[in-house]
């Protein structure tokens, strides 16, 4: 498969269910909002999605605030605290947010509570039916936001390498 917008070569569709592992080392993201689709790479690896999130273990991403933002686009909006990325985030309580893989944030400078998210499998607090998208009602830094994108994943089990340095 060509360009999807991450990048050439090797990327298959996440939802392909042909009963066998997958492993991967990449995991491609997009959000689409009418004719436009935004995506992002995280560098991850594991031997199936199953096994990435079925336990409910959390695990860190790194891509950075601006990066979750550009699946959204420049009306994405978050709090500035916390800013925690990760896979299988899930609050306390049943009513707080929870989201298979986002960011995660929280207006006050502590990460007791957190309020709004831009994520993939999300719900929970103030909107439980936002399940993809960018969710911000409350002292967000671009204004309100609450989107609902559709969402798309693939995978790719090509590894980065880094060119050699040779004298």
């Amino acid at each position: 498969m060509g360009d999807i917008g991450c990048g050439s070569g090797g990327w298959t569709l996440v939802m392909k269910t042909d009963g066998t592992k997958t492993d991967f080392s990449k995991i491609c993201l997009g959000m689409g909002n009418g004719s436009k689709t935004r995506f992002v790479v995280i560098l991850q690896s594991a031997n199936s999605l199953y096994a990435l999130i079925a336990n409910g273990a959390y695990r860190a991403v790194s891509l950075g605030r601006n990066k979750w933002k550009s699946l959204i686009g420049p009306q994405a909006s978050l709090q500035t605290n916390c800013n925690k990325e990760r896979f299988n985030f899930v609050g306390t309580t049943k009513s707080q947010l929870k989201a298979r893989i986002g960011i995660i944030v929280n207006q006050q400078n502590d990460c007791s509570t957190y309020d709004y998210r831009i994520g993939f499998g999300a719900g929970g607090l103030h909107d439980d039916s936002n399940t993809c998208g960018n969710e911000a009602t409350r002292s967000p830094d671009n204004g309100h936001n609450t989107s609902n994108p559709w969402g798309i994943s693939w995978f790719s089990n090509l590894l980065l390498t880094q060119p050699s340095m040779q004298n």
